[in-house]
């Protein structure tokens, strides 16, 4: 398989979303070990949004998996508004 069909290809996806959770590893890794960097808990959601809208892309790409889909898409959107009520709610108790 040459570039031009990787990228064409379900499997750009799969390495983006392995890309996305082994950055959700080395984030919690590097916290626990230094102290410093992202507290993965403070990023979750947004991971969660982001995660979840590849793996509808990915379910887009395999013919037949129109609900895993609609369920990644909700799920997205859920953690996304999850996520916008946790800064406003930080961003209210700061003031």
């Amino acid at each position: 398989m040459n570039l031009a069909e990787l990228y064409q290809s379900p499997w750009v996806v799969d390495i983006a979303i392995g890309f996305i959770v082994l950055e959700t590893v080395a984030l919690w890794a590097f916290h626990q070990i230094t102290g410093r960097g992202l507290v993965v808990q403070d990023v979750l959601l947004t991971i969660l949004s982001g995660l979840s809208l590849m793996l509808a892309l990915r379910c887009a790409l395999t013919p037949g998996f129109w609900p895993g889909m609609a369920l990644f898409l909700i799920t997205a959107g859920l953690a996304h508004g999850a996520d916008l009520r946790v800064r406003a709610k930080a961003k209210r108790d700061d003031n």
